[in-house]
Formats: C-alpha cells, sequence, structure tokens
C-alpha cells in the first residue's frame, strides 16, 4: 500500500474538558457508586473520555438513548441539501486487500474497516441532531454528532445485555430478509461477533447466554431503507455493579462490532491500515439514570472540523467479502436519516 500516517485531526476542544482514561473510568465508578445520573463519552481508542452529571450538564450536549432525551421532539420544516464526496474504489479497494492478507496470515478473522467522507449540507449540525431519527443519539458542543441504530449495552436488575449489529441490506431488493439470513458471509461475519460479544460479557459477568439470535430490525437510510441484523446476549452483575461501571466499560471497550476478532491484533491492524483517527466515531456514549444504564455505539457519525463536515462509515470484512459489494455498503450508510 502507499504511505499509511495518519491525516492529523485538529483538537476538537481544549485538553482541559477531557479526562484522562484513569480519571474518567474512576469518575464513573464514584458517580455510580453514589447513585448519581451523569452522561459519559468514550472515545473509540479511549483517550478521551467525557463525564459529568445530568444535574450539571452542558447546555450544548445533547442525547436521546431509545426513551431518554434531555430536548424537545421537532419536525423537519424545510427541504435540505446533502452531497458527498466518497473515497475513490481504487483507495478503497487497497486497504480492503490489505485486510484480506491479513486475514490469510491468521491475523484477523473480522475486520471493520472504515472510511471518512467529506460532506456538505445547509442544514447545521444541531438541524440534523433534531430532525434524525434513530434510536441513540448524541449532540456534542457543535463539533459532533451521532444518529446510531446500535445499542451497546443496557444494565437494568443486576442483567447486562448487548446488542451486537452485523449484517446490512437494502430492504427493498427482492427477498432481501431471506437473502440477507441464508447469505454464508453474513451468518460467518455475525457468528464471529457474537461469540466474541460472549466472551466479552463473560469477562464482567456469568452466566452469558445468547437470548435473541440474528433478529431484523428497518433502519430508515435517507431514501433508502435497510434491514440490520442483531443478536441480544445476556449475562449476570454482581449487585454492586454501579460502583463498578467505569471498570465495565473499561473491560467491554472498544466494541467489538465495530473492531472485529480477535480484538486484540485487529484493533493493531486498524491502526495500521486507517488513514485518519476515528475519534468519538465507533467510541461509545451512555447514560447512567441512578438505577439503570443504557448506552450506544456512536456509528452513523458526523464530525465539524475547520468549518468542514466528514461522516464516517465502514463495514466488516471476512475472507468471503468482496471488495466491490462493502465498498457499496460503506456509501449506503452514509445519510441523513430524516
Amino acid at each position: 500500500m502507499e504511505s499509511n500516517a495518519k491525516e492529523p485531526n485538529a483538537p476538537l476542544f481544549s485538553e482541559s474538558i477531557w479526562l484522562s482514561p484513569k480519571e474518567g473510568f474512576t469518575k464513573m465508578n464514584r458517580l455510580g457508586e453514589a447513585g448519581t445520573p451523569f452522561l459519559f463519552i468514550l472515545s473509540y481508542d479511549k483517550t478521551k473520555l467525557f463525564v459529568q452529571p445530568l444535574d450539571s450538564l452542558d447546555n450544548d450536549i445533547f442525547y436521546k438513548l431509545e426513551t431518554w432525551r434531555n430536548y424537545p421532539v421537532t419536525k423537519r420544516q424545510k427541504p435540505y441539501r446533502f452531497s458527498t464526496q466518497p473515497v475513490p474504489f481504487l483507495q478503497y479497494k487497497k486497504a480492503f486487500e490489505a485486510i484480506i492478507e491479513e486475514i490469510r496470515s491468521g491475523n484477523t478473522y473480522l475486520l471493520n474497516l472504515t472510511f471518512e467522507t467529506p460532506v456538505e449540507t445547509d442544514l447545521a449540525l444541531k438541524e440534523i441532531f433534531y430532525y434524525a431519527r434513530a434510536k441513540f443519539k448524541l449532540y456534542f458542543k457543535n463539533t459532533f454528532i451521532c444518529f446510531s441504530p446500535e445499542r451497546f449495552v443496557e444494565i437494568e436488575n443486576d442483567t447486562i445485555a448487548t446488542y451486537p449489529m452485523k449484517g446490512t441490506i437494502d430492504a427493498n431488493l427482492p427477498d432481501a430478509q431471506k437473502s440477507i439470513l441464508a447469505n454464508p458471509k453474513e451468518m460467518a461475519e455475525h457468528v464471529m461477533i457474537v461469540d466474541l460479544m460472549r466472551n466479552d460479557l463473560g469477562i464482567v459477568g456469568s452466566e452469558v447466554t445468547v437470548e435473541q439470535f440474528r433478529y431484523i430490525d428497518r433502519i430508515k437510510a435517507g431514501s433508502k431503507e435497510l434491514f440490520q441484523v442483531s443478536s441480544k446476549i445476556c449475562a449476570k452483575l454482581p449487585k454492586n455493579w454501579a460502583s463498578q461501571l467505569g471498570t465495565i466499560f473499561d473491560r467491554l471497550t472498544p466494541a467489538g462490532s465495530i473492531t472485529g476478532t480477535p480484538k486484540h491484533s485487529t484493533v493493531s491492524i486498524i491502526e495500521r491500515i486507517e488513514n485518519y483517527e476515528r475519534g468519538f466515531y465507533t467510541g461509545v456514549f451512555g447514560i447512567f439514570d441512578g438505577k439503570a444504564v443504557k448506552s450506544g455505539v456512536m456509528i452513523r457519525f458526523i464530525e465539524q472540523r475547520d468549518g468542514k463536515l466528514y461522516y464516517k462509515s465502514g463495514g466488516g470484512i471476512t475472507i468471503d467479502s468482496d471488495a466491490r459489494s462493502e465498498y457499496e455498503e460503506l456509501l449506503d450508510k452514509v445519510y441523513l436519516p430524516i
């Protein structure tokens, strides 16, 4: 491949607003033990954490986690413009082929390859956030937003559950649901992620079970509708889990669904092959309300840097993947669900 030097991103904010991993996870443990509701945001590589009690949350941070939200429902009142400048296929193919070589060498079996796409729109970030239809949304200080369909983990009644999402297809294709569920490549990819997440939950809990395997969600993707395949995996936590929230999330991140398996070597390959910094894209955000936790994976993500917008997206690569199909999936995920 050509040079893999990463393009440095300009700092999002003064370093003073971010906590180090040690500071951030310790603060999560402390707030959890006290039963204090708080918001947490973890970057993909966990070098930056934001942890803040809800009763003093900055007024330029908005969130939605299913039924939990801190902003009024808003409907779009005007048409909008949205255009993209996707990575050329040949550039994507070079990275894809490098991953296939890593798979053939036994260094990874599944890797989530992502790229950054410059986009243009006449909507402000806050407008996109307000209008977007998604289960998990975050607006952070006019710097980035996500409108994610993917839960990470939820905790309630001493039970932790995770919902890995792997497998996407245009819902309008003939027999789309049957096709994706019967596809051997999609099955293999999903099985690998479920196995990885079973192992991850086993690190923090006990009695790990797969409660639902490969169920379908229909997701609005701009002018398209997509079917996405998920599973539900559960485990039991100790009674004092709230006092260990930071420790739990430290052990579970980065999320397996956006790295791959085996996680450690796959993360190292991602670092070498992707030519940009993920930042908060594919990180995790969530809320502890004093009794329970909801969290989402930060996919479907737009970042604003130097007055320009960048949409980050990707998909899982296995030995059976086809470069053109994976490229088209990456493009399908660059949309505004409004």
